[in-house]
């Protein structure tokens, strides 16, 4: 998608006027223009010539976006969110004030309160109705940007929003200066100065003239300024950016700019600084706070061999890094752009408005021809007939209609990217909200993707160590998966294991090879009964193992057994409360596995799903995904490169943050924290937002349907111009006002408590505290750890640990069971202590 900045632009029917424009252009796939940000993505092969003229001929300006640096060291898009409205209409309206409260105060001051003027003017009907003239064409002089978009919309053919500031304020002087003319006219045949008392006092508009574009500029700056503040969260990532970095070059420490820094090139970060761009640890250790990316306070610790990305602070050791991304490419670039091209994609619930706004201007000059029209007919005098015209003409707001979706999309895009959840575009920010069912990927989205070692079973005579060193053996030289997790296991415990000669991979059963004189084997039951005798026991407990997902593997030497270690790809901490939270928001969750069908019953009890589908190759995925879709909206959460024609088939694609590339491209939502938990997090997010958006859309069309019949005079009601200007004005500024309450919401906290189910029955979500005794705490890596280890637990839906105190708050969403909350505290390496 290519990106333009678009100016000129004052409402939602100058949005549809230029993306008709674009869309007209040979070779543009599809155009979307977004009023908030003045911004407009394009995608098709169009060139920027074309599209440019298109939109100069439209009666708008237009350029290419991009990311070159601008005096001051701003990039262009950095530049582009800048708020730049805001100072010039507050320039503008404080002009307008001036000569506006001299006007008011000749039309409202003197003719009601009898307030003093200079004798010159005293009595002078004529001279103060030239006085205001003057004064009225000084403050419509100063807003003069209203008439001259107004009226070359006009001449286009696509009226907008100043279109009828226009209109109103110069049918407004218009009139004013008619009747001005009839009052000379009068006094030159002969009338006296009583005579004109009827015409100066009931029907001059001066000041209305004078009013509606002051008013308006009023609405204006409001709106500007609650427009700039949903951009913040955009502005801010920008300004993350580092600007210099501190590279090694012949050895010696160079300060340069950023973008002279070039890949593979090494770098080094002190204490304290922000690492400039991605890269990967050579030397040194430290604690890397990555919450400008993830939105995760906790700092995460690196060392050799680790990936750094740029704008994440090093907060305690010296690190030297190789530059492995830089410029455009790092992730927070990236993260920009996601968000950046979110702003410019457009929701399907906008349609509506852009469909409304389209037709809404000439709709409403329309109305207000007949009713000026209709009252004359009803007998009405001319000025009584065309002050209900300029009413309506000035009262109608198509910019709340315009603003109603993007305000919103920008202000959701913005909280989410601020806690690690990025959407690409504001389809999947809307969508999100409408899922029915999610399908999990079992490996490595479930599960943690790396098996471990979970049980090791001994043969009597054989110790633990013994059983792991015999096997490390053999494992050492396979590149079975399964073969990393027993040699894992056997370096952190510090065994170091005998050579192995006449290495034999043995399809589907195992490996064996010569150690120490001996035949050391390894593999499955088959194997193991093929070589030794294989006590019961055994063969009892590999089919609990089994039973519990996890795969037994048989080691022996020679004819003598010597035990049995399983390996399992454990589940993720916090997998089963994401999964819990995920059915409380009322949907249905279906696990994917290739695994067969004991192991993923197994798996999906523990996770909790609602049902699971097992034994599905890569390429099956995207069958079961389509047959789920009849049922209504599927989102699908993966984080492999056989998840990616899923995640595409999918109503909405997930991907967890520390997957491939290939499933991040393929998704429409990416978690950069690489936790389940952040998928409802992004689901309740977008049911907010969606709701603020009918909100929005609500008041928008509520506003015009009442305010427009109350101007016409329908309800026996006669408004003043200037009533209907002010109304316009705060209109917009509500949308806008009423978007930014989104930030109020607090997108980690699960707000249901009473929860639908797909059977449309109900059940309490009431939950109780309980707060426990953990000693061994010494830092905010020790709480986090804690509590990760206790949100696995079925039973606990939130765990708060605080190592000063030596104390752990649990919200329970079951029955407590205080032996497994025991055993996940000591198997963390903390001593439990009790309940407070």
């Amino acid at each position: 998608m290519e990106q333009y900045s678009v100016s000129g632009m004052s409402c939602a029917a100058c949005q549809v006027r230029v993306e008709k424009a674009v869309a007209k252009v040979p070779g543009v796939e599809s155009v979307s223009v977004s009023l908030l940000t003045n911004s407009m993505g394009v995608e098709g092969n169009a060139s920027s010539a074309e599209i440019i003229r298109a939109v100069e001929e439209a009666g708008y300006g237009a350029a290419v976006k991009g990311g070159a640096k601008q005096n001051g060291g701003q990039t262009e898009d950095a530049e582009a969110l800048n708020d730049t409205e805001t100072p010039k209409l507050k320039k503008r309206l404080l002009l307008s004030v001036i000569f506006l409260v001299a006007l008011m105060y000749l039309t409202m001051g003197h003719h009601m309160l009898g307030l003093p003027v200079p004798g010159a003017l005293l009595h002078n009907h004529l001279g103060l109705t030239l006085t205001q003239m003057i004064l009225a064409l000084i403050v419509m002089i100063i807003n003069q940007k209203f008439f001259t978009s107004g009226f070359r919309s006009l001449l286009h053919l696509a009226p907008n929003m100043d279109t009828l500031v226009a209109l109103g304020s110069s049918v407004s002087f218009g009139w004013s200066v008619f009747v001005f003319y009839k009052m000379c006219f009068m006094i030159t045949n002969g009338a006296v100065n009583a005579d004109l008392m009827e015409l100066y006092q009931d029907q001059l508009y001066f000041e209305s003239a004078a009013m509606i574009p002051a008013l308006i500029t009023v609405g204006k700056m409001l709106e500007a300024m609650s427009k700039g503040r949903t951009t913040d969260a955009l502005r801010n990532l920008m300004k993350l950016a580092p600007k210099t970095a501190i590279v090694l070059r012949g050895g010696v420490e160079t300060e340069v700019n950023i973008e002279e820094v070039a890949v593979g090139e090494e770098f080094i970060v002190r204490p304290g600084d922000a690492i400039p761009v991605d890269g990967v640890v050579l030397t040194g250790e430290s604690a890397v706070n990555e919450s400008a990316l993830t939105g995760e306070s906790v700092p995460v610790d690196k060392t050799v061999g680790d990936t750094v990305s740029a704008a994440t602070i090093n907060k305690s050791g010296f690190l030297k890094c190789r530059a492995s991304r830089v410029g455009e490419d790092t992730t927070l670039s990236q993260i920009i752009r996601m968000v950046s091209d979110a702003a410019a994609t457009k929701a399907p619930i906008a349609r509506i408005a852009d469909k409304v706004s389209g037709v809404f201007v000439p709709a409403v000059i329309g109305i207000a021809l007949i009713v000026t029209c209709g009252w004359l007919i009803a007998g009405a005098g001319t000025a009584s007939a065309i002050e209900r015209g300029i009413c309506v003409l000035v009262i109608s707001c198509p910019c709340a209609l315009g603003l109603a979706t993007p305000v919103a999309i920008m202000v959701g895009n913005g909280i989410g990217a601020k806690n690690g959840i990025l959407f690409k575009t504001s389809e999947a920010l809307e969508t999100a909200g409408k899922i029915k069912t999610v399908v999990l990927d079992k490996t490595g989205t479930i599960t943690s993707g790396e098996p471990q070692v979970t049980d090791l079973l001994c043969e009597n005579g054989v110790t633990e160590e013994e059983l792991l060193k015999a096997a490390f053996s053999v494992e050492q030289m396979s590149e079975h998966p399964l073969s990393f997790a027993i040699v894992s296991m056997a370096k952190e415990r510090g065994i170091t294991p005998d050579p192995a000669e006449g290495f034999k991979a043995l399809p589907g059963n195992g490996v064996e090879a010569s150690v120490n004189g001996k035949i050391v084997r390894g593999g499955n039951l088959a194997l193991m009964e093929s070589v030794a005798t294989l006590p019961a026991k055994f063969r009892t407990e590999a089919e609990a193992l089994s039973a519990q997902g996890k795969t037994p593997l048989f080691f022996a030497e020679d004819d003598r057994v010597l035990g049995v270690i399983a390996v399992a790809d454990p589940i993720r901490e916090d997998s089963v409360s994401a999964i819990r939270e995920l059915k409380d928001l009322g949907l249905k969750v279906v696990m994917l596995t290739g695994d067969n069908e004991r192991t993923a019953a197994y798996i999906g009890k523990m996770a909790g799903v609602d049902s699971y589908v097992a034994g599905v190759l890569p390429d099956g995925k995207e069958e079961v995904i389509r047959s789920l879709q009849d049922d209504g909206k599927v989102a699908m959460i993966g984080d492999g490169i056989n998840d990616a024609p899923a995640l595409k088939r999918a109503d909405i694609g997930i991907a967890i943050g520390a997957g491939t590339d290939v499933a991040i491209d393929s998704a429409d939502i990416v978690l950069m924290n690489s936790s389940l938990k952040d998928a409802a997090a992004a689901i309740r997010l977008s049911r907010r937002t969606l709701t603020n958006i009918h909100e929005n859309l609500f008041w928008a069309f509520f506003y015009n349907v009442i305010c427009i019949p109350v101007a016409a005079g329908l309800f026996s009601l006669k408004m003043n111009p200037m009533i209907g200007a002010a109304a316009m004005s705060l209109s917009s500024f509500t949308v806008c006002m009423n978007a930014l309450r989104l930030n109020l919401f607090q997108i980690g906290k699960n707000e249901n408590h009473i929860i639908k189910t797909e059977n449309d029955q109900e059940r309490n979500g009431v939950q109780m505290d309980k707060t426990i005794k953990v000693e061994g705490m010494m830092c905010e890596h020790c709480e986090m750890n804690v509590q990760k280890g206790l949100e696995a637990l079925p039973f606990v839906a939130n765990a708060k640990a605080d190592h000063n105190e030596n104390l752990v708050k649990l919200t329970l969403s079951g029955d407590f069971d205080e032996a497994a909350v025991k055993d996940v505290v000591t198997e963390k390496g903390y001593t439990y202590l009790g309940i407070q």
